[in-house]
């Protein structure tokens, strides 16, 4: 099937946690679905190399934390001097910091809250007034945003609440962002995943976890990082011009039901 309303030609993407992994996967994808992204991240050598690899026409790398607040307004007034504007923003960088409630550090906790909660809600802030800005002005395909979520926000996470907070606390911002906004055209949407291969699962797809896992999962296998770009890319497109304020999970069946 040839839609092209799957297409991204044309449209310009910031993906943050852009240098490895998922964030690594949606790009790639987005570029070949024709986009151009902007490429946020810490590793400055890796989002070099992706540039190179690409293109400086199609990449533009931002180094920087999304923890901070004037890194998103100064990653989104670059990528519209570049590109012209941002039709998309995947908000996907994260961290882990693991310890038992009890003994988790009020460091550990705050460093994961700033990455996944707060760095998702200044990346939304920055692109969503960029784009009703746009639809202001007319521009009736003002964009769409994807926050990515996890399991652990919907089911709880052993060794992780600060994880599962913050994941959980992503579906809150997506429906509130996805009320005010649709009247804009802004369509905000969730995508949550279980476990894929990426280096931030190792411990869980170790040999001292795996068959736990894999039991709770029907298909029963790890996704691969670009089976859960694809729903990604598919939310940024005009096919799914009709959608916002969902929590799409691709899990392999994980939470049913739930």
């Amino acid at each position: 099937m040839n839609d092209e309303s799957l297409s991204l030609k044309d449209k310009s993407i910031v993906v943050t946690g852009a240098a490895q992994g998922i964030g690594r996967a949606i790009a790639d994808l987005a570029l070949k679905l024709g986009a151009t992204v902007t490429a946020v991240d810490l590793n400055a050598g890796a989002l070099e190399a992706f540039r190179d690899e690409a293109g400086k026409d199609r990449v533009l790398p931002m180094i920087g934390s999304v923890a901070e607040i004037e890194f998103a307004q100064r990653t989104v007034d670059e990528a519209v001097t570049k590109f012209g504007a941002v039709h998309g923003l995947v908000n996907n960088a994260g961290i882990t910091r693991p310890a038992m409630i009890e003994k988790m550090r009020v460091e550990e906790w705050q460093q994961v809250i700033d990455v996944h909660l707060s760095g998702s809600f200044y990346f939304l802030q920055a692109v969503g007034r960029h784009m009703l800005t746009r639809s202001r002005a007319g521009d009736k395909a003002a964009g769409s945003i994807i926050n990515i979520s996890s399991d652990a926000g919907r089911r709880g996470t052993i060794g992780q609440i600060n994880y599962g907070a913050a994941k959980a606390g992503l579906l809150g911002l997506t429906m509130c962002a996805a009320r005010e906004w649709a009247k804009y055209n802004v369509r905000v949407n969730t995508v949550g995943f279980g476990v894929v291969e990426t280096p931030m699962t190792e411990t869980i797809r170790s040999e001292k976890f795996a068959d736990t896992y894999l039991a709770q999962i029907p298909l029963g296998r790890w996704a691969e990082a670009v089976e859960v770009a694809r729903p990604v890319c598919f939310l940024l497109s005009d096919a799914a011009s009709y959608i916002t304020g969902q929590h799409l999970s691709a899990n392999g069946g994980y939470t049913i039901g739930v």
